[in-house]
């Protein structure tokens, strides 16, 4: 077999298939169409867009309004006037290509939906969203929830705080549970015995909470025993429990806790049909190594799968991918842990075999920088950052940082703020500082018990605590729509850690702000973040009660 052909096949599946694997396929014709599935991608074409992937339109009406035009998108049987076209399953005669899925199609308005029933939800669920207060998706839903719907293994990324975690939910609701769509034969699964169908894994216990709240909004009081919360720092022997009396359909977890519960044999996820991995850059850490595999290998893994192929041992699962930021590394665990897997934006779809892969996939350990590497990673963090927030930069002694965020505050008028720092042993002191002046705070970290965390994450989210002082544990997932202002007290250790942060405030649209408090000699890295990040972060200074901006002094000789 010749060697471009295997290598242009391996950048194509995300991993290497052996010839050994397929003892029906002569090597002429297994030559033959790995060069086919590759020379139909122009990899030189950058991002891939619906047009580039061969979608026509057909228009339709919608039944509220006959006058509103929805395009059906579909991918054409014929190739498209571009160089770039997707291959679907049809292979060459005789030969059957395994885990390569259909042609991409989407039913949605172009990326553009006004509405939720424009994105193809069962009535059942477009009628909880209603009573829930959803009206319009946003951007990365409605590119999200339909590519999804066509069984297609994706990587969400858009900017915090632009509805991921819905984008995702909501595809899961249309197949799993009460609010589902009906089967054609109106049988229903009565007479089924119900198994675990989607798990969703977190990297927090505060956002796989989270995950849970926002399932519970949808199903109600009444069907909230669907979900299942496995999250560490609670009672086992209760999850268990409540595990075997509800018999719940979707599981929301940590990785620990789920891994340490199917180990037990009292988790069964061999059926299962969606694995959603929330902020899957955090899950890809080194500490998460152990659990995430033996999440890997057993969510939508049947008992009679060929253990001995990869693709073919996750035929039953869909493989959803989440997160604000997007580095190199999780663009090869996807393509390993996934079939065929789209990267999924606002706006926009383009397949992950566009990007070149450097070295080989080693997926659950620290991977080496390179210039390319880095490049990704910061163009992740700068497309992480939402929209309508402010940056600020200022300078002031280590010994006064306190002080400077109580007057930020004020002069800002901000009445939900989130500080971080590096270190926890830090959190008590500044809390302390702040409440000294008459300004209600209250630190949250991860050696606190569950109970305290739950108790004062609702103070915060109520108004009852204006300052919470916390480290890197709520840079991600936490979600407090009233948030109007981060402060770093310390700063971020890079730009996707600063995103993250960020992320906290100008959540759905909204305006925030972000302020980072900083000694004189740190000042070089915030212009290293700005520069990154492709955003300006100008010096600043409080002083009475009101945010000043400082001009920045030209060098002599500068362009007047």
């Amino acid at each position: 077999m010749p060697a471009l052909a295997s290598t242009r096949l391996l950048l194509f599946f995300g991993e290497s298939l052996p010839f050994h694997r397929f003892p029906s396929v002569s090597r002429k014709v297994w030559c033959q169409l790995s060069v086919r599935f590759v020379s139909q991608v122009n990899h030189n074409n950058g991002p891939l867009t619906l047009a580039s992937l061969g979608f026509k339109s057909e228009f339709g009406e919608t039944n509220k309004n006959k006058g509103n035009k929805i395009e059906r998108l579909s991918v054409s049987n014929e190739a498209p006037k571009s160089k770039v076209r997707v291959i679907g399953s049809n292979s060459i005669k005789g030969v059957k290509v395994v885990g390569v899925k259909k042609s991409l199609e989407i039913e949605s308005a172009p990326f553009a939906a006004q509405s939720f029933p424009e994105l193809g939800l069962p009535p059942l669920l477009l009628e909880s969203l209603e009573t829930a207060g959803y009206t319009v998706p946003t951007d990365v839903q409605s590119v999200a929830v339909p590519t999804v719907l066509k069984g297609h293994d994706v990587v969400i990324q858009s900017y915090t705080g632009s509805g991921k975690t819905l984008a995702y939910l909501l595809p899961i609701l249309s197949e799993v549970g009460p609010l589902k769509k009906k089967s054609p034969n109106g049988n229903g699964e009565s007479g089924k015995k119900r198994e675990i169908e989607a798990v969703i894994v977190a990297p927090s216990r505060e956002l796989g909470m989270q995950i849970v709240r926002e399932f519970e909004k949808l199903l109600g009081p009444a069907d909230k025993r669907v979900v299942q919360q496995l999250v560490g720092g609670a009672n086992r022997s209760r999850q268990e429990e409540a595990l075997k009396k509800n018999k719940p359909a979707i599981v929301v977890g940590t990785p620990g806790r789920i891994a340490e519960i199917s180990a037990a044999g009292k988790l069964h996820t061999h059926g299962c049909r969606f694995l959603v991995l929330d902020e899957v850059d955090e899950l890809l850490s080194f500490n998460f190594r152990e659990d995430m595999h033996r999440i890997l290998e057993h969510v939508g893994r049947r008992s009679g799968a060929d253990p001995r192929g990869s693709l073919a041992k996750w035929a039953e699962r869909q493989t959803i991918m989440v997160s604000a930021t997007v580095p190199y590394s999780v663009i090869r665990a996807a393509r390993s842990w996934g079939r065929d897997p789209l990267l999924v934006q606002a706006k926009k779809v383009m397949p992950l075999e566009s990007v070149s892969p450097s070295g080989p996939v080693n997926l659950l350990r620290p991977t080496s920088s390179s210039d390319s590497s880095s490049n990704m990673q910061t163009q992740a963090a700068s497309q992480s950052l939402p929209p309508a927030l402010k940056h600020y930069h200022c300078v002031t002694k280590l010994q006064h940082k306190v002080d400077t965020l109580r007057r930020c505050v004020h002069a800002l008028d901000s009445k939900s703020v989130i500080a971080f720092m590096n270190h926890a042993k830090q959190l008590k002191d500044a809390v302390f500082k702040l409440e000294a002046r008459g300004m209600k705070a209250a630190e949250l970290h991860g050696d606190l018990g569950k109970l305290v965390r739950s108790t004062t994450l609702k103070k915060f989210k109520h108004g009852e605590v204006r300052v919470l002082v916390t480290n890197e544990l709520s840079a991600r997932g936490l979600d407090v729509a009233e948030c109007d202002l981060v402060v770093n007290l310390d700063l971020p250790t890079d730009s996707i850690h600063y995103a993250h942060r960020a992320g906290r405030t100008g959540r759905l649209g909204r305006k925030g702000t972000v302020v980072t408090i900083c000694e004189e000699p740190e000042v070089f890295v915030v212009k290293k973040l700005q520069k990154q990040l492709g955003v300006p972060i100008p010096a600043c200074e409080f002083t009475e009660g009101k945010l000043h901006v400082i001009e920045e002094e030209k060098p002599l000789g500068a362009a007047r």
